[in-house]
């Protein structure tokens, strides 16, 4: 096995031979064997173990032994306690999520803090049909059949090709110790009865399911490039506008597809989405009509599908006082500056140029509401706010977040949109105030 770990790296991996590396180690047998492989080819390890403190002295035997093995390998050790079951009920998810939440949170602390460039962790081909399974059994995409990836950023599995029952063998054959953890014992984990009862029978049914289960992972990671290319170039067409209001679509774009569900599926479905038929209906709905999951929108916008956030909770109407001699102030639509200028440039969409003696300070910028009024420069006469953005075609979300600087009772400006006539440069003007929001 030593022999074929060495070429896995030499030719799939060859980058974690100049890199620092972080192997997090439980003590149980496949992390110690990665740890000893590693260690035997020469390259740079340090070891990183978590206590969870779920095992009584079992968890501080486990940490003993693994700081014991450092000292015998020479390398450096890594031990974090942490406190798993509060975790849990104070996060309100079980046992197994909270330990790899901690986990991991802390294998990339570490990583950054210490300049580590990666973190090996053990997972073997075993460990990949079962994921595969537990996928397959609570049903999942594409994606999810593909099973544990080799590389997911800086977290690396180089033991993902080889078996438990090589690194059994490999252990045997090198008199290596390590420890037993009994809850891997136990039925009562998914993972823990496919690994002892669902695998043992498939493996009667067909002896060399492992490299069956290869052979048909690379047939679905091929396919998964394929659909990952595929929606990449639909992505060019249909996707118009990526801002702070979401992601624009162009709906006639799903209309020509052959699947356009499909598609939608694949690009909506990490946002908590669950009614895909009520999601596909949005193509032929009215505009205004949305679907809603527990994070975001999908709304239809006339000829548009926009992806935002779900709208933020009613705190009271947002409003910033700006007094003459706040030249700079910060807002939650970018810094709001003052200016006095006696040449008037171009005007932009974050700038308009007024009267100053007409406006009176402090100016407030707030949120848009219902019965603003103003003169928009360039036409005669009054128009509400609501109007003016239901003619210029504003979707729902840029409506939600559109601003307005007041003077008095007067809209001076509908930020980013238009100005108002009223306070506008003129002939007679004597000085003039720049106003512009970046």
């Amino acid at each position: 096995m030593r022999k074929d770990f060495n070429n896995h790296i030499e030719n799939k991996l060859s980058i974690l031979k100049e890199s620092k590396l972080i192997i997090a180690i439980s003590g149980g047998i496949d992390s110690v064997v990665l740890a000893h492989l590693c260690h035997a080819m020469g390259l740079d390890i340090a070891l990183a173990h978590c206590n969870f403190k779920l095992r009584a002295s079992e968890s501080d035997k486990d940490e003993a032994f693994v700081v014991a093995l450092a000292e015998t390998l020479g390398v450096e050790v890594f031990v974090q306690h942490f406190d798993t079951q509060p975790y849990s009920e104070t996060h309100k998810c079980s046992i197994q999520m909270a330990a790899r939440e901690l986990r991991y949170d802390w294998f990339a602390e570490l990583a950054q803090q210490l300049h580590y460039d990666y973190i090996l962790t053990a997972h073997h081909a075993d460990d990949n049909l079962e994921t595969f399974l537990i996928n397959f059994t609570r049903g999942t995409g594409l994606n999810g059949l593909t099973g544990i990836p080799l590389i997911n950023n800086n977290i690396v599995r180089p033991l993902l090709p080889f078996s438990r029952r090589q690194i059994e063998t490999y252990v045997k054959a090198h008199q290596i110790t390590w420890r037993e953890d009994a809850s891997n014992a136990s039925r009562k984990y998914l993972r823990n009865k496919l690994r002892h009862e669902v695998v043992p029978l498939l493996k009667e049914i067909n002896p060399q399911l492992l490299a069956s289960f290869q052979s048909t992972m690379t047939n679905l990671k091929d396919s998964a490039d394929i659909v990952e290319d595929s929606l990449s170039n639909f992505l060019k067409k249909a996707l118009v506008a990526d801002d702070q209001y979401g992601q624009t679509f162009k709906v006639v774009e799903f209309k020509k597809l052959s699947n356009p569900k499909a598609y939608m599926f694949e690009i909506f479905k990490h946002y908590g989405f669950t009614e895909w038929n009520d999601v596909m209906n949005l193509l032929e709905a009215q505009s205004g009509k949305m679907v809603k999951s527990n994070t975001h929108r999908l709304i239809k916008h006339r000829e548009f599908l926009i992806l935002a956030d779900l709208e933020p909770a009613e705190n009271g109407e947002t409003s910033i006082l700006i007094e003459a001699d706040n030249k700079a102030v910060e807002t939650p639509i970018g810094e709001l500056r003052l200016e006095d200028v006696e040449v008037r440039p171009e005007t932009s969409k974050n700038s308009i140029f007024v009267d100053k003696d007409l406006v009176k300070f402090p100016l407030e910028l707030r949120l848009w509401k219902a019965g603003d009024v103003f003169q928009p420069l360039g036409m005669i006469g009054k128009k509400k706010v609501s109007k003016y953005l239901k003619d210029e075609k504003v979707s729902l979300v840029e409506k939600e977040q559109t601003w307005v600087l007041t003077s008095g009772d007067k809209v001076v400006w509908l930020v980013g949109k238009r100005a108002d006539g009223r306070f506008k440069v003129t002939e007679n003007t004597k000085q003039m105030l720049k106003v512009i929001v970046r």
